[in-house]
């Protein structure tokens, strides 16, 4: 198809998904980005993430019996003094979150 949609070719024709990644209860609320204040190593700052990673993130501290905000300090610092920091710091707490899901879910598979 030229100059048209191809993602409309498709639309009728659903394949059958093994395991449906969309959950029919799913919460569009889920994917509000929310921008925070954060104070990281003493810096206060800004991070705009999505809702479902912002309960992560609390999750996370609660289990660490610390602020969220003493969390991602820690992520700040690790990233630094491993790798001499990173450009993209909102990408790597969504990977640290997602990494963390995948941690304690033991049939997911793990690089």
């Amino acid at each position: 198809m030229v100059g048209g949609d191809r993602r409309s070719e498709h639309i009728g024709s659903q394949q059958e998904m093994k395991v449906d990644p969309f959950v029919s209860d799913f919460d569009f609320e889920l994917i509000r980005p929310l921008s925070r204040s954060v104070r990281l190593n003493g810096f206060a700052t800004c991070l705009r993430l999505e809702q479902v990673y912002w309960n992560i993130l609390g999750a996370m501290a609660e289990d660490n019996g610390c602020s969220v905000s003493t969390l991602l300090s820690h992520v700040d610092r690790q990233v630094h003094l491993r790798h001499g920091g990173g450009k993209n710091f909102s990408g790597l707490v969504r990977v640290v979150c997602v990494m963390n899901g995948l941690r304690a879910t033991p049939s997911a598979v793990m690089p």
